[in-house]
């Protein structure tokens, strides 16, 4: 199944539904049409009982751009719930295990979304980047909560106050992804995803839903997030830098 001209790309085989994100040309930059895309591959995974994992992978050297910032203006006020809440959602309601393998940029959502992912793995040359507030924005994606909860408030300050990039290692060493592998990263992942497709269904879901049983805590961060969000978007500032971005596009 295809969507998007392609833009992503969704595939199944062995029990695990494979999420690709494939618009290299724009970095992985994601649109609403994508990120519904996205929601309706980890929904339908989730209702299918031959799907037991779902994996996410972007492109060499761009695993996600964060939001195409064109299309996010141009589709302001068209949808009743913005798709990137209707696509974080479907991440958080998941009861099935998310798997993700990184590679080169993860700005924005290309980080908060792997914060949702049981397991994560990144080359050496990938960067992480949250510049929601260089952007006049606020977090989005629970990371105002999730982020603290595994760094500290002191090294959430840094990423999500100051917008500071941080590299593969920091990220395996603040819990963010599993591991840096050199090689090979969406193999790797692969071979992760098919040993938990292969263990006994009914255990496995259900250890994952104890280990995940604060989903109403995430579900009611976006929304706040969210909120905040949308009124960050009427802000001068919003507005002076949207602007600017526009210009140079």
């Amino acid at each position: 199944m295809t969507a998007t001209g392609e833009a992503i790309v969704v595939t199944h085989a062995h029990g695990v539904t494979r999420i690709e994100i494939n618009r290299p040309a724009k970095r992985n930059a994601l649109t609403g049409a994508m990120y519904l895309a996205m929601a309706e591959a980890i929904t339908g995974a989730n209702k299918d009982d031959s799907v037991g994992v779902i994996m996410i992978t972007g492109q060499p050297g761009a695993f996600c751009a964060g939001n195409d910032i064109g299309d996010f203006l141009r589709g302001r006020g068209t949808f009743e719930t913005p798709p990137a809440i209707v696509f974080l959602k479907a991440l958080v309601l998941s009861h099935k295990p998310l798997v993700a393998a990184l590679d080169g940029l993860a700005i924005g959502i290309g980080t908060t979304l792997v914060l949702h992912c049981d397991f994560a793995y990144a080359t050496p040359r990938t960067r992480f980047h949250m510049p929601f507030i260089d952007l006049a924005l606020v977090p989005e994606a629970a990371a105002s909560l999730l982020v603290p909860r595994l760094c500290g408030i002191k090294r959430a300050s840094e990423m999500l106050l100051l917008g500071e990039a941080f590299d593969a290692e920091s990220a395996a060493r603040y819990g963010i992804i599993n591991s840096v592998v050199a090689n090979e990263v969406e193999a790797h992942a692969e071979a992760v995803a098919l040993r938990l497709a292969a263990k006994p269904r009914a255990a496995l879901l259900a250890s994952r839903a104890l280990m995940r049983a604060d989903s109403h805590k995430l579900l009611a961060r976006i929304d706040l997030e969210a909120e905040e969000f949308g009124a960050r978007l009427n802000s001068k500032d919003a507005k002076a830098v949207f602007a600017a971005f526009m210009a140079k596009a």
